[in-house]
């Protein structure tokens, strides 16, 4: 090989190791931090396999966070709120003007409520409830008479009436729910889907096994990536 050619070789080589994590950059700055919700009696703990899920495809912990909160309490007098205040302080640290938010069962009632009532419209890009409860769930007829979060997840409850009326999905977040048709806790099935949300069935899947399936898992990947 001539000389010149093989200098030149060797500059290509020299320069692509740098190329990799600038490319990294553009896309991490491209795309928001991730607030992850749990659901009633949960804990921040559930979301292992999908964090997981996405550091493989890029994220890093400085872009994974997850709220947790007492899940007794009042979704709009209390909740909404705090989550409202946690994501303020997730745009601070890391200089997001929006995040992602990530929602399993009732989490998504505590969600929806920032989004529409809270100001959230104007600071998450995407919105994913897993199983939640959106039209209300008759299983938490079991325990409303001394839990004001069970209240807030029966049908035609305070909560559930404000979150559905007028537009479901409002302002110009990107909305999706995944559902299950033999899901034990959300009843009926159907109370997850909201109009004008991408809406994505999931197979007989039980509530809780949402959180680490892997055709699930992949449908919020590419939400996200959306």
């Amino acid at each position: 090989m001539a000389l010149p050619a093989l200098l030149a070789l060797l500059t290509l080589c020299l320069a692509l190791p740098a190329a990799s994590p600038a490319r990294a950059a553009d896309r991490a700055a491209s795309r928001n931090p991730v607030v992850f919700v749990h659901g009633y009696n949960a804990d921040p703990g559930v979301w292992g396999s999908l964090r997981a899920d996405l550091r493989a495809t890029g994220y890093t912990d400085a872009e994974l966070f997850s709220f947790g909160y007492d899940t007794h309490l009042s979704v709009n007098e209390v909740l909404a709120g705090r989550l409202g205040a946690y994501v303020d302080q997730v745009r601070r640290e890391t200089g997001a003007a929006r995040v992602d938010v990530v929602a399993h069962s009732f989490g998504s009632l505590v969600s929806r409520w920032y989004v529409k009532f809270g100001g959230g419209s104007a600071t998450v890009g995407h919105w994913v409830s897993l199983a939640g409860p959106n039209r209300g769930t008759s299983t938490a007829w079991a325990c409303a008479l001394w839990d004001q979060a069970c209240r807030d997840m029966t049908p035609g409850s305070y909560v559930v009436k404000n979150l559905n009326s007028g537009d479901e999905t409002p302002g110009a977040v990107k909305y999706a729910t995944f559902w299950s048709n033999c899901d034990e806790t959300v009843n009926p099935d159907d109370s997850v889907p909201l109009t004008g949300a991408v809406n994505t069935p999931v197979g007989c899947l039980k509530h809780n096994d949402l959180l680490g399936d892997d055709g699930t898992s992949a449908g919020v990947r590419a939400f996200l990536a959306s």
